[in-house]
């Protein structure tokens, strides 16, 4: 029998995991690994045979290495990795961390926090990603920073607020500036680890965010999970 297949994903904070991207790796015989930059040396990880490497999402910013010195850290792991040419999923602060590696400029930019569809650009609705057009679904929003789009990448996705939502780079990487991995059943978790944010965004409120969830949820859970197993199978995994 074969060892099963190697996927190392870069966690933030705790709650904010791989969600249903995880139930599609698990049901491929995947072993998930998570890892802390803080906690772990990730440059070490650079001969980690992994499948899959996944940058997932956080309250920091990709451009705070001053102040969190494992960034750069990350960074250079991400850098390494998009040089071997394997596949690579960034989610919100993994997505603006690849754009940085890509040369991208990273900064603060529009508040998105709550459930708004996404636009697909023509590229996005005959991608991988067409099951989260916004006439099907909705996205769960999380951040304060946006980049520019990388040299070379793939526009696929929009919001009204925030051009940069969803983007491709050859054919291994794939970033969501939001939050396709959500569970709805987990949000209870973000709303207690992010409850300072939440009180402090103007038109937001934990009982909005829960209801949201709770209704829009479980279809983005259905479409993510098709979109996840779509673009592991497009990079051979």
């Amino acid at each position: 029998m074969s060892p099963p297949r190697l996927a190392l994903a870069v966690r933030h904070v705790h709650f904010e995991d791989c969600g249903t991207l995880g139930d599609v790796l698990r049901a491929r015989g995947f072993e998930i690994r998570y890892v802390e930059p803080w906690r772990e040396n990730v440059r070490e990880l650079e001969s980690t045979p992994a499948d899959l490497l996944i940058a997932l999402g956080g309250p920091v910013s990709a451009y705070e290495a001053d102040r969190y010195p494992w960034i750069a850290d990350e960074l250079h792991l991400l850098e390494r990795r998009l040089q071997s040419r394997r596949p690579t999923l960034g989610i919100c602060l993994g997505a603006q961390m690849l754009a940085r590696v890509l040369g991208a400029r990273v900064f603060a930019g529009p508040k998105e926090l709550g459930w708004a569809p996404l636009q697909l650009t023509p590229a996005g609705q005959g991608s991988v990603i067409a099951p989260l057009a916004g006439e099907t679904t909705s996205m769960l929003h999380w951040h304060g920073d946006t980049f520019d789009l990388p040299s070379g990448a793939q526009l696929l996705a929009s919001t009204a607020q925030v051009a940069h939502q969803v983007y491709s780079w050859e054919r291994f990487v794939l970033a969501f500036q939001c939050h396709p991995e959500v569970r709805h059943e987990d949000i209870e978790s973000w709303l207690v680890g992010h409850a300072c944010e939440i009180a402090a965004t103007s038109g937001v409120s934990v009982e909005r965010l829960r209801d949201d969830t709770r209704h829009l949820g479980p279809t983005l859970a259905g479409h993510a999970k098709r979109v996840f197993t779509d673009w592991l199978a497009s990079v051979g995994l």
